[in-house]
């Protein structure tokens, strides 16, 4: 059995759950998943689970991301992307152009941002789109998210532009790009978006959909960027059944701190289960000098 993740270079033209069909079918199996939806129209870095892996998506879907977006001034749509339906246009004037690298760098930093009305948030159980597409239309609250870095900025006299930016988890880009629109005075509409990083996950080391096989999986304790945790064989039971780990039961282990998530593994590296930490790493030593075996890691998955 196929256990792990495979980073897919996204096309256009297709939904998240599109790319999950495909692997399901091209691997045999159902229990297939992603980490986070990317709209239709963009392009870009898909973490998907395959098996066992899809056990683990949960630690992967609030890492920061970074997205190369391309966009055009006085255009406002219901979706906020160009395939929406055109609600407003406006002329696009000079000094549009010259006031609008000063307004992209002005969202750098924590802002209030509204989701799009046409998005995969949900609202009482039901994803906001498929609301939208009933006519229903639910105007969400807005939420604290954080634009980290913008740079390599271009602005054209046609009122296009595009730059590349990482942003906090749950950050729309599409909105972004309306809030710059807005600040303008003109509205914007992104034309085009592309995915380039997950954490610490590269575009560049994606494949395409259609080129992908078994020897582009990688295995769950190489997705982890968590720190690991060896454990000796009483300390393997005790996890394998569900048990909390103390300190007797660590044979080595990475620097850790209090409530970080770690990677329990044998002595082969594999991954045994995820636990959360209960002390910081430098305090085992000062437990060991004063004999107290106390409990270190509370287990959260066990992968058998």
């Amino acid at each position: 059995m196929n256990n792990g993740f495979i980073l897919i270079d996204k096309p256009a033209g297709i939904t998240s759950h599109d790319v999950v069909e495909v692997i399901r079918k091209k691997f045999s199996t159902k229990k297939v998943g992603h980490s986070g939806t990317l709209d239709p129209f963009a392009t870009g870095l898909l973490i998907i689970g395959i098996n066992k892996g899809t056990r683990l998506l949960e630690y992967l879907q609030h890492q920061d991301k970074k997205y190369h977006v391309k966009a055009k001034l006085g255009i406002v749509t219901d979706t906020y992307d160009i395939t929406g339906e055109i609600k407003e246009t406006n002329e696009v004037q000079k000094e549009h152009i010259n006031n609008l690298k000063e307004v992209i760098l002005q969202f750098k930093g924590k802002y209030m941002q509204v989701p799009p009305m046409y998005s995969a948030r949900k609202y009482q159980g039901k994803r906001l789109f498929e609301l939208a597409r009933k006519g229903k239309i639910i105007k969400m609250p807005p939420k604290e998210v954080e634009i980290y870095n913008i740079e390599n900025i271009q602005i054209f006299e046609d009122g296009t532009f595009e730059f590349e930016c990482e942003v906090s988890s749950g950050t729309y880009i599409r909105s972004l790009i309306m809030d710059i629109g807005y600040k303008i005075g003109i509205g914007a509409v992104t034309t085009d978006l592309r995915r380039l990083k997950v954490g610490e996950f590269d575009i560049n080391n994606a494949v395409n959909l259609e080129e992908v096989s078994e020897k582009d999986i990688i295995s769950m304790i190489d997705m982890l960027s968590f720190p690991k945790v060896t454990l000796n064989e009483i300390g393997l039971k005790r996890a394998l059944n569900g048990n909390h780990i103390f300190l007797e039961h660590i044979e080595k282990y990475d620097k850790f701190k209090k409530d970080d998530y770690v990677s329990l593994i044998d002595k082969e590296g594999h991954l045994i289960a995820v636990a959360n930490a209960e002390r910081n790493s430098d305090f085992l030593e000062t437990l060991k000098k004063h004999e107290r075996n106390e409990r270190i890691f509370k287990i959260k998955k066990v992968f058998k």
